[in-house]
């Protein structure tokens, strides 16, 4: 399995407040991003998955709503977690 409980706790370690904060927006935006990166790799061999491309766009869309959420409460977290993981708008 791609994404073990082992890989999501180093994520949230890294990202999050603490390793048992899961919940926070930054940590959620890691994971997330995560498994963007891994249903896009998926999706270069596999072309004609159309349900796991359906799911990918679902992911961004609520990738994009954490950070549109991040924005609004506070810009510098937004700005930070943008830098830290290499995402753009």
């Amino acid at each position: 399995m791609y994404l073990d409980s082992a890989k999501k706790q180093e994520l949230f370690e890294k990202y999050g407040k603490s390793a048992t904060n899961t919940g926070s927006a930054e940590s959620q935006i890691a994971l997330f991003t995560y498994r963007i990166s891994h249903l896009t790799e998926h999706l270069k061999a596999n072309h004609k998955d159309y349900a796991t491309e359906r799911a990918l766009k679902m992911l961004v869309g609520k990738r994009r709503r954490l950070l549109d959420y991040l924005i609004r409460v506070d810009i510098n977290r937004y700005r930070a977690i943008i830098k830290e993981l290499g995402i753009r708008k």
